[in-house]
């Protein structure tokens, strides 16, 4: 029995196209990583990078031995593949649900993790240089308690420029009130649903390559039964 080709080189193709979504995914995060724009204070908050990194890393992996699988049809390449491709489709699953139902944890979690950089007037330099052009972009101050954070000496990052935005007194001066963790999780909320449906398109694909390595694993098997 021949394997058909048709299923073999769609295979092939489908990851040829995951294996460079690996190469990107990978490539992207690097960059951002070592970027020398990166901010301090939003890594803390949201470390999603690293785990860009692993799952560019992952998906590298697993496009190349589903390419190597189809083209030299080798069933035990072809089941690493699927395996692959089903765990990592049961975790997208599985964040994807805690994504939709835990959205006051998240919050919880942002807080707790900026708040270990408090007092701010203890940080490094850089941290702290970080933190005051946040506080320019989100017309915020402070991390958690709002301007209190910075203690006594309240920075000049934090001076109410936008009249529109809540503002306090201190140190003689209209400073923002608002502290900078609900910029952070106001943030990751816009940019949840957009993970989400991403997620949920990678997830389909999956649905899809495994029902073509499972079609072209079979279609081997009973051919090398054939022939034995």
């Amino acid at each position: 029995m021949a394997v058909n080709k048709c299923i073999k080189y769609s295979l092939f193709l489908f990851n040829l196209l995951f294996w460079i979504s690996g190469c990107i995914i990978l490539g992207v995060s690097i960059y951002l990583k070592v970027s020398k724009n990166a901010n301090v204070i939003m890594d803390e908050a949201v470390p999603f990078v690293d785990l860009l990194i692993a799952v560019g890393v992952i998906i590298m992996v697993l496009g190349f031995l589903g390419c190597c699988g189809a083209i030299k049809e080798n069933r035990c390449m072809l089941i690493l593949f699927f395996i692959g491709l089903l765990l990592i489709f049961i975790l997208l699953l599985i964040a994807g649900i805690l994504g939709a139902v835990g959205e006051k944890k998240s919050q919880v979690w942002v807080k707790e993790s900026m708040a270990k950089l408090l007092p701010l007037r203890d940080q490094k330099p850089d941290v702290q240089t970080d933190l005051q052009k946040l506080e320019v972009e989100a017309k915020c101050c402070g991390l958690i308690n709002g301007p209190s954070d910075w203690g006594s000496t309240v920075p000049s990052s934090c001076n109410c420029v936008d009249t529109a935005q809540a503002c306090q007194s201190a140190d003689g001066r209209q400073v923002y009130s608002t502290p900078c963790a609900k910029f952070v999780t106001s943030f990751m909320e816009k940019h949840a649903i957009i993970a989400l449906g991403i997620a949920f398109g990678i997830a389909v694909l999956m649905l899809f390559g495994m029902a073509f390595t499972m079609t072209l694993y079979c279609q081997i098997g009973k051919r090398d039964a054939n022939t034995a």
